[in-house]
């Protein structure tokens, strides 16, 4: 896992081309007037996901992916992610391999988004995200995906 602030993302060009574009692509977008949706980068292996919620009390089952990395990066809101090793799962709940995502149980530690942050999600992270920092409340974020 990566988590640090995208007026830093240059120092992350050498682990890889598609991370590295992902970055500059958050970096240098305004997505104001972009509706939620799906949208393509490069083609299936670079895209980005828009998506705006109200985060909630808790999310006890983390996810995990295979194929792809996470960028995940708020536009606007805060909330916490919990995360931590797949290896530290206790559990398998279910799992949608078409969808690139299985779901665990497990022990977390939480880190939060918000203010310039981003969290970079390797497949050895599981990771909870949309929970409220003090109350629910709204959010936009951006999920890019970064086929591996």
């Amino acid at each position: 896992m990566i988590y640090d602030k995208l007026s830093h993302l240059e120092t992350y060009a050498s682990v890889s081309e598609r991370l590295t574009k992902g970055l500059r692509f958050l970096r240098d977008t305004d997505f104001s007037s972009i509706p939620d949706g799906k949208y393509e980068i490069d083609g299936k292996d670079l895209f980005y996901m828009l998506q705006s919620y109200t985060t909630r009390e808790a999310n006890d089952t983390p996810e995990a992916h295979r194929k792809y990395i996470d960028i995940q990066y708020l536009l606007s809101g805060e909330e916490a992610i919990g995360v931590g090793a797949v290896s530290d799962m206790t559990e398998e709940v279910s799992a949608k391999p078409d969808g690139d995502v299985w779901f665990y149980h497990g022990p977390l530690s939480q880190i939060k988004l918000g203010s310039g942050s981003f969290a970079v999600l390797f497949p050895q992270d599981a990771h909870a995200p949309g929970i409220a920092v003090g109350a629910p409340a709204p959010v936009r974020k951006v999920v890019v995906k970064v086929l591996l």
